[in-house]
């Protein structure tokens, strides 16, 4: 056994530096107040008591009963209760309460042995308080008569030393020898012979003194009655009978059989069996058949209780002579006791980016079986997550072997399985629930990659049109998601005011009306933020896109309206119908169908005449011309687009008719009004430098202006993607109903009036002016041939033209 215990020790050593081999060992004196010092553990193991309780040290007992408690602070094994010898060992010789000091962290275990030693707390006591002998008369001297040993709790020197009686007599001295199991037998000596006429009754103490300071006695009476003579007492066929039985023997089996016989005959050779007293609590596990000698099991045996009892058992014959045999009981064990695990340290929750390795909890598995019964394995159900690491005789660690994720698995259910090597072996399962905290390792997800929201221009302000939504697989604040609007481009510092977002639920406003003609479209970065520690965050795109509303009345660009006087269409006298007298060229700042437009003649001098194409706005003669149609014409092009409900504007249109007669009803022109014609069209020439130097400049100026707007648009805070917003006058123009440009070619002659022509001004300086190419010039003059003006006798010549000069307009 010393050498099983010397390599058990070295494999500790050498496998587990966490653990003491040799046990530290204490006494203490039983019956000690709850409290008192035991001794300094601290010391003995040179730590400072600081860092045994850094270490969170803790007593771990096998049978789960803490006899003792230390002190954290102090470092002191102190007493948790009262100890009482006597109830926690009986009668063995040595009384060792084991257990174990176990410092978690770092993990260590130091066994530790207690022994509790004995105090003469207890006086010796008698099973009977009066004790009655029949002894024949003829019984000879050095007769024994065996009496009921006294029985004292207190072991060793504190135990029963010597018998005596008082008062002395001379009849009866006391007898003491230690039988095999170390009790002693008294018996009563009869030093010479009794004589029943004499003296029939004899009367006296029987004293039972310990060996304790103070001593301590007990007494009981001792009540002689002389019979005639009985001459024989039983005999046992052994003076010691062992016995072996099953614990799980059922009630009423028969453990052995004692048999006593006595040499005399009828009454006094009568044997009748019964046990002694001195036994204890044996008597109520066994029974004794009274006439037979058969020993019976009357209560359950249990081998983790009490391995072996020790009886008595008196044979008595029919005179009252007896003997007194011993027997001994011992109960084999048999594997009826599952495994037991005690947990001694389990930490739940558990952080979910706790490593691999990370201690769970530490737990000792233990079995009351012995042998083989007693051998525990211990093993986990299929379990990808944990592992058990075995530390020190069945200490156990549980602990992880991989990464764990809440967002996956909350919570693990591990079942720990203990199993002893009886047969059939038996098992304890113990389940460990192991709940995961979170941290904040999920940014929250928006449930679109992107969102796309449509608002219709001229909106209420603060109108909701959508929601963005976002979930963090987090739990608790780190998942508490809180939305808000940044900037789409680091450089930028705020996002565009003109949208908001509710932090809460992620509704999208609109907070003031938007304009089509000025924003289509706009784009906002939206972030879902956690409430975790740091936060994370993602960020989507959300689309604006604004809905085109019917609130822009057609623009008329030709013929300009506001011109006085208004310049007129020229007709000559040979044109047919279907010729081009001129175009009503309007746009729509809308889009879609609203910017469709439809030209209608609203109303004309000759109604008859003329004719409006509806889609292209071209006006053409219907018939041709006749001389009584009036020179002057004048037509109301009603221009309407197709929104819901439809808004209109109207274009007048002059329109004048050249005929055979026009020469005669022009004036004739003398050579002063040359000359002031002459001079006046000096005049208009420097006029038009002037006013050419000075749309020059202005447009200069409105260059300038846009780029220093635009710069401002794009450093400020009125909207995202402003910068992309084209004019709208730019896209009527591009995308209006004016699909080509028109050319005309005229030809002039000398002599022609300065004022029957009109050049138009831009209405717009943003429009987009389109040049048509030398050769579609052309392809339209071989189309539209000259058409030469002829008024009266003279030719209408414009100023600073060359006669026979041609005129290109658009």
């Amino acid at each position: 056994m010393a050498a099983a215990r010397q390599v058990l020790c070295l494999w500790a050593l050498l496998g587990v530096p966490r653990v003491r081999c040799e046990p530290i060992r204490y006494s203490v004196a039983e019956e000690g107040e709850s409290g008192s010092v035991v001794a300094g553990v601290a010391e003995d193991l040179g730590l400072a008591p600081a860092e045994l309780s850094a270490r969170r040290v803790r007593i771990v007992s096998p049978a789960g009963r803490h006899h003792f408690h230390f002190e954290r602070g102090t470092g002191r094994l102190v007493l948790a209760e009262r100890l009482d010898r006597e109830q926690l060992c009986g009668r063995s010789p040595t009384c060792m309460l084991a257990f174990e000091l176990l410092l978690v962290d770092p993990l260590q275990i130091v066994p530790v042995e207690v022994s509790v030693e004995d105090i003469n707390d207890h006086s010796p006591v008698f099973p009977d308080e009066r004790v009655t002998f029949k002894i024949p008369e003829l019984s000879e001297p050095g007769s024994g008569f065996p009496v009921e040993a006294a029985q004292d709790l207190d072991v060793g020197s504190n135990d029963i030393q010597a018998y005596s009686v008082f008062p002395e007599n001379k009849y009866f001295t006391v007898f003491t020898q230690k039988g095999s199991e170390g009790h002693l037998d008294v018996e009563l000596v009869l030093q010479q012979p009794l004589d029943r006429e004499e003296q029939p009754e004899l009367d006296f103490i029987l004293v039972a003194t310990d060996g304790g300071t103070p001593p301590r006695s007990g007494t009981t009476q001792i009540h002689i009655i002389v019979l005639d003579v009985n001459d024989n007492k039983p005999v046992f066929t052994q003076e010691f009978y062992t016995g072996q039985i099953m614990e799980s023997a059922p009630e009423g089996s028969v453990v052995l059989r004692v048999m006593a016989t006595d040499a005399d005959v009828g009454v006094n050779g009568d044997v009748s069996y019964q046990f002694s007293h001195s036994m204890g609590q044996s008597q109520t596990v066994f029974a004794v058949n009274a006439k037979n000698g058969e020993i019976q099991v009357r209560e359950k045996l249990d081998f983790e209780k009490t391995q072996k009892y020790e009886l008595g058992v008196w044979a008595t014959d029919g005179g009252g002579l007896s003997a007194l045999c011993r027997v001994l009981v011992e109960v084999m064990d048999v594997n009826d006791n599952a495994p037991d695990v005690v947990v001694s340290s389990f930490s739940s929750p558990l952080p979910e980016n706790a490593g691999p390795g990370t201690v769970v909890a530490i737990f000792a598995v233990r079995d009351q079986d012995s042998g083989v019964s007693g051998e525990i394995s211990c093993a986990l159900e299929d379990h990808l997550f944990f592992s058990l690491r075995s530390d020190y005789k069945n200490y156990y660690e549980l602990v992880t072997v991989s990464t764990l994720d809440r967002e996956e698995r909350a919570q693990h259910i591990v079942v720990v399985t203990a199993a002893d090597a009886g047969s059939p072996p038996l098992t304890t399962t113990h389940t460990f629930t192991v709940d995961i905290s979170d941290i904040n390792d999920n940014a929250p997800i928006f449930n679109q990659t992107s969102y796309t929201m449509f608002v219709h221009e001229n909106n209420v302000p603060a109108l909701l049109v959508g929601a963005v939504n976002a979930t963090d697989r987090d739990a608790g604040s780190n998942a508490k998601v809180s939305y808000s609007l940044v900037p789409a481009h680091p450089a930028e510092q705020e996002p565009c005011s003109c949208v908001s977002v509710n932090s809460e639920n992620g509704h999208m406003f609109v907070l003031r009306p938007l304009d089509y003609e000025q924003l289509k479209q706009l784009d906002v970065v939206v972030s879902a933020a956690d409430a975790g520690s740091p936060a994370l965050s993602s960020n989507v795109t959300v689309r604006l896109m604004v809905v085109d509303e019917n609130d822009n009345a057609p623009l008329v660009l030709h013929p300009a309206q506001d011109s006085s006087p208004p310049s007129s269409e020229l007709v000559p006298a040979w044109a047919e119908a279907g010729d081009l007298v001129g175009k009503v060229v309007a746009v729509d700042a809308d889009s879609g169908q609203n910017s469709w437009l439809s030209y209608e003649l609203l109303k004309a001098t000759e109604p008859g005449l003329f004719a409006v194409g509806a889609q292209s706005g071209e006006v053409r003669l219907r018939r041709p011309l006749t001389d009584r149609d009036t020179v002057n014409q004048k037509l109301i092009v009603l221009v309407r687009d197709n929104g819901r409900p439809p808004l209109s504007a109207t274009a007048v249109l002059s329109v004048l008719l050249l005929n055979g007669l026009w020469d005669s009803h022009l004036p004739q022109q003398s050579p002063a009004a040359e000359y002031e014609d002459s001079s006046l069209t000096t005049y208009l020439i420097v006029s038009l430098v002037f006013v050419s130097l000075l749309f020059l400049v202005s447009t200069v100026a409105f260059v300038a202006c846009k780029v220093c707007k635009r710069k401002d648009l794009s450093s400020g805070h009125v909207l995202y993607g402003a910068s992309n917003v084209q004019s709208y006058v730019a896209n009527g123009a591009t995308g209006g109903t004016l699909p080509h440009a028109y050319c005309y070619k005229l030809s002039l002659t000398t002599g022609s009036g300065n004022s029957e022509f009109k050049f138009l001004k831009p209405i717009l300086p943003s429009l987009t002016t389109q040049h048509c190419s030398t050769e579609e010039v052309d392809n339209v003059a071989e189309q539209f041939p000259p058409l030469p003006i002829t008024v009266g006798d003279s030719d209408f010549e414009s100023p600073g033209m060359q006669p026979g000069a041609q005129f290109n307009g658009f």
